[in-house]
């Protein structure tokens, strides 16, 4: 058979490697938080010095699943162009950063480390601006599709920076404990 794949196919394909990637990014993301007790409801970090441009708790739950969804959609577009020159090292540049964007959490709000997640975001960062640079010969809407990621990580580092100055003892910062009253 000499036939190559039909444009119909080819999109089969190409939602086949969306089915796995957005669940799970979007999952493993949500898990990372979840297991690390990030956001408002943490009372260590209720208790740091907060920055004015602190959005409120629910603009982290609408923003990250979006961009875990561009992820996912990204990933399966390069995952999806076999064979394209320079797609092992995009693949590698784009685990890298989210395996890091995964560590970031726990990092922060699991061992309160300021001070490394400011460090480890502005990897992040760089490496995912590697990624689009790496994604846009292979394919331009998957470079895109990490655009809004950049800006979202972009404002993510200024308020850690922020965080970690308004907060030199944030790493010792022990949050207070749970009272209960038994009787």
């Amino acid at each position: 058979m000499t036939e190559i794949a039909t444009p119909g196919q080819l999109r089969m394909s190409y939602l086949r490697w969306a089915m796995v990637t957005v669940p799970a990014i979007v999952l493993i993301g949500s898990l990372m938080g979840v297991l690390s007790n990030s956001g408002y409801g943490n009372r260590w970090f209720a208790a740091l010095d907060l920055p004015d441009i602190t959005p409120p708790g629910w603009v982290f739950g609408v923003v990250w699943p979006i961009l875990y969804i561009m992820l996912g959609l990204a990933l399966a577009m390069i995952l999806h162009a076999r064979g394209a020159k320079g797609r092992g090292l995009a693949l590698t540049l784009f685990f890298v950063q989210l395996i890091a964007n995964f560590a970031w959490s726990p990092l922060f709000f699991g061992q309160y480390q300021v001070t490394a997640a400011l460090y480890l975001i502005l990897f992040i960062l760089l490496t995912t601006i590697a990624t689009a640079f790496a994604f846009a010969p292979i394919r331009k809407a998957a470079a895109w599709l990490l655009v809004p990621y950049m800006v979202w990580l972009s404002f993510a580092a200024i308020l850690n920076f922020q965080i970690d100055q308004r907060n030199p003892d944030a790493e010792t910062l022990v949050p207070a404990a749970a009272s209960t009253q038994i009787g």
